[in-house]
């Protein structure tokens, strides 16, 4: 077989697929899931593709092949203690929608595997469902795979599905690595998870079938293929390797993290641990905080963090000092930058983001010390042996103290926690983070059983106020006869004027009536092609069968059909000023404004956001007529129709176009004229993703309201600086140059009262103990005051520490140490012991550090004991 590096491995791939068979290249996708609240973290190949998968969104070539990246966070727990374990990957994929099957998806892989990457054929061995005739025969007749090498497997291996929706058989390719590797003589075929022997690299999904509610599979009029192969993993057997921290692209990697520790890897099992650890982390981090991920203590943001923790904390096991984990980034950076050159765009914001989580964990490290310590005196003092595991998981959560960290020092005092217990409080935890989804009101249709009802004619782009037969009712999830004030649930009617949410559009609301009975629309759902309107009933009572007025809010209405149709001319703005190349990524369109996503690799400069607020008035004051024409797909195509990137496209499609200027696919409600937008202004551009940049602007009535506010704002302006409303400006530069002129002499002032107290201090100075000793105290001086004296002393005197307090509401202190004494003084430490006299904290690094305090009370005291420590 070929020894491909992982970077040539990716390339063949791409090549192979989208060259030779035509698939479209698609770039990786960012870890951060694009209107997807179903997903943490991008986890899997397909997962950006759901859309194109249900149909939602087309293609033009129905065929796509990428290399995903991905994390999973699962069994973060065991990365670094095996050598299998890892949270950042890469998942090769083909992906067909609708177009080619189970025949060419086995014949490409096998003809990749055997020919462009020379695997001997008589090392694959394959699985596939138990009662998949269909693509056993594909292995067995076509590709000439012995029957003995072909394993048929139950639903649990080699069945892919969800509780509802597409489903459908897998077969998995395995390589056979040699006798050598087997666990015993009966390790002889795939199926054993603690062998090494045989490894699954690839499989191969036929989405085939629906399953419904009641458990029934029909199958599906346009089958899938959705296929993944871990790309390390294939890379690791290609290079020989016994696991995937051995292959090329790790090895850089792991060199630099030997070099900070002064450790060897593969020379010591618990050093290995944390080499595992530190490298596998450091790749992760560097894509999720180059995809937008901060770290928090909640969702993504919180695996961000537990990853930067983690692999800090495995870089003090092995003896590194201070901050390093951007020296390792660096290395990743360096070597993914081949195919992702954004690393190099967002080094400077992902140097940042690490450096600051390390350092806010230094810090809280050291508080869950002095919460440990307190601990360990109460279990002492009573006599308790075992930490209870919630104390244990509060240091954890609380204070990033890893638990490891906990039982090594209550082992020193003899001492032991209570795993069960933490491990409980852990997973309600890692149960918090994996089940982070979208729970809204608005998706609770989606388990109603409506397969009954009929399809709902909406009337809504013209008709707004309308009679429909209501056919169904729907109270706390279960089918109702009626529905009375003050209840809430879903009506279904025959038809009706009121949109529902989709294409980024928010749903109409308004009023459900009749003679004698009201309801409040809150909401407007819709799936299968049925609509569900969510209802208050605020008035009488609404029985199944009755004919009932739906009336939807016009004004509302007005308003978003205005900002949809601004969307549409954005787009096409965009394309204008940016290039053609620009791809929508998203959109959110309500009565109040409108959100743009798209795709670009920069931030917008003003004078390209001028040129696009321009274009786009100039359309609305050409009053361009709106049209919206039902056609032919491919007719639509013809036409240059752009399909946006949330709309649902069937045979016929609906055509908006604004002119000669936009034609775009749309579901949506639009105005029948562009001066009808009235007028458009940009209210904030910024970045939504890696790749990804935001818009977000406002229409019509909105647009005059925020001149009246803004003009009001300046009248204010005005008013409080004493001028004219049109010498705004002169008068700011004059008072800027006069703010100037004042900063100079305070300044100036300043400087000649610090050289008098520089001449006081010096005369304080006393020898302690072999050591120049300042102590003084201040009121309301500031910080870079303190630190501007305390320069100018170390610059005359050698071997000199320097303690100073300032007081105003409350107490800073600063602690500076000598370079030549912080093997016996450590200024972080004398500050914290000082500042909790006052009943304060902080800390530092060993030559110089801050802290705080309230007691103003105990300030003597304080410095008192600061004298002590120097002296002992």
């Amino acid at each position: 077989m070929k020894n491909l590096g992982m970077n040539e491995l990716r390339k063949s791939y791409l090549e192979f697929f989208g060259n030779e068979k035509n698939h479209t290249l698609l770039k990786s996708f960012p870890l951060t899931p694009i209107d997807d609240d179903t997903l943490l973290l991008i986890n899997a190949g397909m997962a950006p593709l759901k859309k194109y998968f249900t149909g939602e969104l087309k293609m033009k070539n129905n065929r796509a092949t990428s290399s995903q990246r991905c994390v999973r966070t699962g069994d973060i727990e065991r990365v670094g203690k095996t050598e299998r374990h890892g949270t950042f990957f890469e998942m090769l994929g083909n992906f067909s929608f609708g177009d080619y099957f189970k025949r060419e998806a086995i014949n490409w892989a096998f003809e990749f595997l055997t020919k462009k990457l020379e695997i001997n054929k008589d090392d694959l061995w394959v699985t596939v469902y138990y009662d998949d005739d269909e693509a056993y025969n594909i292995w067995h007749d076509e590709i000439g795979m012995p029957a003995e090498r072909i394993l048929r497997q139950g639903k649990e291996d080699n069945f892919w599905e969800l509780e509802v929706g597409p489903c459908g058989p897998c077969s998995e390719i395995y390589v056979d690595r040699g006798p050598e590797r087997a666990v015993d003589e009966n390790d002889n075929q795939p199926g054993n998870d603690n062998s090494d022997r045989f490894m699954e690299v690839w499989n191969l999904v036929f989405t085939q079938f629906n399953k419904d509610n009641q458990g029934n599979y029909t199958n599906l009029s346009h089958p899938n293929i959705d296929t993944g192969m871990g790309l390390e993993r294939i890379a690791m057997i290609l290079q020989g390797k016994d696991n995937i921290f051995e292959i090329d692209v790790m090895k850089e990697i792991i060199s630099e993290i030997e070099k900070l520790s002064g450790k060897t890897y593969k020379a010591n099992k618990v050093d290995d641990v944390s080499i595992r650890v530190i490298a596998d982390h450091a790749k992760a981090m560097t894509f999720l905080v180059s995809d937008g991920v901060i770290p928090s203590n909640e969702k993504r943001g919180y695996v961000l963090r537990r990853l930067i923790r983690r692999a800090y904390r495995h870089g003090k096991l092995l003896g590194i000092e201070g901050p390093f984990l951007n020296k390792i980034v660096d290395k990743v950076i360096e070597t993914y930058k081949v195919e992702y050159d954004e690393l190099v765009d967002n080094m400077d914001n992902i140097h940042k983001v690490i450096s600051d989580e390390e350092d806010r964990f230094q810090k809280t490290i050291n508080q869950g010390l002095e919460k440990l310590d307190s601990l360990i005196a109460d279990m002492e003092k009573n006599n308790i042996k075992i930490l209870d595991g919630s104390e244990a998981f509060k240091l954890y959560d609380t204070y990033g103290f890893p638990l490891d960290l906990t039982k090594e020092i209550l082992e020193e005092k003899n001492l032991d926690v209570d795993d069960e217990k933490f491990e409980e409080e852990m997973e309600n935890q890692r149960n918090l983070a994996r089940n982070a989804r979208k729970t809204d009101n608005k998706h609770k249709h989606d388990n109603l059983l409506a397969d009954h009802l009929e399809k709902t004619d909406f009337q809504g782009y013209e008709n707004f106020d309308l009679e429909g037969k209501l056919l169904a009712i729907f109270v706390d999830g279960e089918e109702n006869s009626s529905i009375k004030a003050p209840n809430k649930g879903i009506i279904v009617s025959d038809k009706t004027s009121f949109y529902p949410e989709g294409g980024g559009e928010v749903a109409d609301t308004g009023f459900i009536k009749t003679s004698n009975a009201c309801a409040k629309v809150v909401d407007v759902q819709k799936k299968n092609d049925i609509i569900f309107h969510y209802v208050e009933v605020t008035e009488g009572e609404f029985v199944r069968g009755s004919v009932a007025r739906f009336v939807i809010d016009l004004e509302r209405r007005l308003d978003i059909q205005r900002n949809h149709s601004a969307t549409h001319l954005l787009d096409k703005a965009l394309k204008n000023v940016l290039g053609q190349n620009i791809n929508q990524a998203g959109s959110l369109v309500d009565e109040d404004k409108l959100r743009f996503d798209f795709t670009y690799n920069k931030a917008l400069s003003n004078e390209e956001l001028r040129k696009i607020e321009e274009e786009i008035n100039a359309k609305i004051r050409e009053q361009l007529p709106v049209k919206k024409e039902y056609m032919d797909y491919k007719k639509s195509e013809e036409l240059g129709a752009v399909a946006l990137f949330e709309d649902k496209y069937k045979d016929i499609v609906r055509v908006v176009s604004m002119g000669d200027y936009s034609i775009e696919l749309c579901g949506g409600c639009h105005v029948n004229n562009t001066a009808e937008v009235l007028m458009f202004k940009i209210k904030s551009e910024s970045s939504a993703a890696a790749g990804v940049r935001r818009i977000e602007a406002i229409t019509g009535k909105a647009v005059f309201e925020e001149l009246i506010s803004k003009e009001n704002t300046i009248k204010e302006i005005a008013n409080d600086l004493d001028a004219n409303i049109n010498n705004i400006k002169s008068k700011i530069n004059s008072l800027k140059s006069e703010i100037a002129s004042k900063d100079s002499e305070i300044k100036r002032l300043k400087s000649q009262s610090n050289k008098d107290v520089y001449s006081e201090l010096k005369s304080k100075i006393e020898k302690v103990n072999g050591v120049n000793l300042l102590i003084a105290k201040f009121d309301n001086a500031s910080v870079d005051e303190l630190r501007e004296l305390e320069n100018k002393f170390k610059n005359e005197y050698d071997n000199l520490v320097i303690i100073f307090a300032t007081v105003s509401d409350k107490i800073i202190f600063t602690v500076s140490v000598d370079d030549n004494l912080t093997d016996k003084y450590n200024a972080g430490k004398i500050v914290r012991e000082i500042a909790q006299i006052t009943g304060g904290n902080g800390g530092g690094k060993k030559n110089f550090a801050q802290a705080g305090g309230s007691d103003i009370s105990a300030l003597d005291k304080a410095l008192k004991r600061a004298y002590e420590i120097i002296k002992e």
